[in-house]
């Protein structure tokens, strides 16, 4: 696999140079956690690689944090601290335990990269254990401004637009944003790497992470959500086609989301008259699995929105939100990003170009969000910063998402 240098390298390093916590990288299979991870690691003087899914290293973590350090020899005295990358650890049981008292110990002598595929989900009832020792970063795919301005900025939004050529816009169309698939460009490749993650979500992840048994009704499960990605989730329907009660729907639906293979963004209520609470949206972490179009064009807005909203908040800039708008006359905006809990900006998607969405407008002057996009994606690259516009305005899609993340 050609190797990509990713935006969140710098960030990582920022990180383990300035900060004494552990970093916890989360996100999918195969999105690149490991190789950042390596690749961070190799700009330090010394690094040290574990991971739970290797036989001999996984008695390490089972003997404890003392045996780890005796590996990597903690106990002595060193020239550089070195970086320990642990790798897919939270299949261990105890491994907030172990990384608690590792870090408690060693956290001077250290640095900690933490990688899952599963949400590293460190909160119990009356506290978080972990809490002060870490920092996460949430890992996505491949995106339009990280293939053309892979670095960091002191803002949210490039306002130096960068164009994608039309090869790397197909093949993230078409193969989506997962670094392997997207580099390949090869159909069949795809489907064998597409049936891989498959497997190993449903019998690895699942199967052996959770205590469900009926795997066969989860794969359905997936399946149909595959084919209502970017619509409202209508759970009653799910539940009569996979033939489980509803509640079983809702609780899968939050394992495949704990898994990366989907996620769900609620309406947005505040400010807008005669709101309704509805359903969620969802969508899919590979927008590649979308057959249709216009529901794989929506959703890989969503991602390249969702993956801006965590990066944003990861840095530290201020507490963002992804959402949908709809009243109870069925008026709808697809996605409204906000900032610190106030609507900073609208999109709605269009495959083709069409006569702007008067809910733009409508929704603009209800939620005083400071700009409204209609992002197009037939549309060729415009060299121009579309964040200067406040009215609601039709942009590019190579344009609006190369000012994103």
């Amino acid at each position: 696999m050609v190797n990509m240098k990713r935006l969140y390298e710098n960030l990582i390093l920022k990180h383990l140079s300035e900060l004494r916590q552990m970093a916890f990288l989360m996100g999918p299979r195969q999105v690149g956690k490991t190789t950042l991870s390596l690749d961070v690691a190799k700009n330090w003087p010394q690094h040290f690689y574990f991971n739970w899914d290797n036989p001999a290293e996984r008695l390490l973590f089972i003997e404890g944090p003392a045996a780890i350090a005796s590996q990597v020899n903690l106990d002595e005295l060193i020239q550089e601290i070195p970086i320990l990358i642990f790798d897919e650890i939270h299949k261990f049981g105890k491994w907030k335990t172990f990384l608690k008292g590792f870090f408690d110990k060693y956290e001077k002598k250290t640095k900690i990269i933490v990688t899952g595929s599963a949400r590293l989900n460190v909160y119990k009832k009356g506290g978080d254990s972990l809490m002060g020792r870490y920092f996460y970063y949430r890992i996505h795919p491949l995106s339009v401004a990280e293939i053309t301005s892979p670095y960091m900025i002191e803002n949210e939004i490039r306002s130096d637009p960068k164009p994608i050529s039309d090869e790397d816009w197909e093949a993230l169309l078409q193969f989506g944003g997962f670094p392997e698939p997207f580099i390949q460009r090869s159909k069949s490749f795809s489907r064998r790497l597409q049936t891989m993650r498959k497997d190993q979500l449903f019998y690895e992840d699942i199967r052996d992470g959770t205590r469900i048994q009926e795997i066969a009704h989860m794969e359905l499960l997936a399946e149909l959500l595959r084919k209502q990605a970017a619509k409202s989730l209508d759970y009653q329907s799910l539940a009569k086609k996979v033939r489980v009660s509803i509640d079983t729907i809702r609780r899968w639906l939050e394992v495949l989301k704990s898994f990366y293979f989907c996620f769900s963004i609620q309406p947005w209520s505040k400010n807008i008259t005669r709101s309704l609470l509805k359903e969620p949206k969802l969508y899919l972490w590979d927008w590649s699995l979308i057959e249709e179009e216009g529901q794989r064009n929506e959703n890989l807005v969503a991602s390249h929105l969702l993956k801006a909203v965590h990066f944003w908040t990861d840095c530290g800039l201020g507490d963002y939100g992804l959402y949908y708008l709809r009243t109870k006359e069925q008026r709808e905006v697809d996605f409204v990003v906000t900032k610190n809990e106030k609507p900073w900006f609208l999109v709605e998607v269009k495959t083709n170009k069409n006569s702007i969405s008067k809910d733009l407008y409508r929704f603009q002057n209800e939620t005083k969000a400071q700009h409204a996009f209609q992002v197009t994606l037939d549309l060729p690259y415009v060299d121009r910063n579309c964040f200067e516009e406040k009215t609601p305005i039709i942009v590019p899609a190579r344009t609006f998402l190369s000012q994103l993340v």
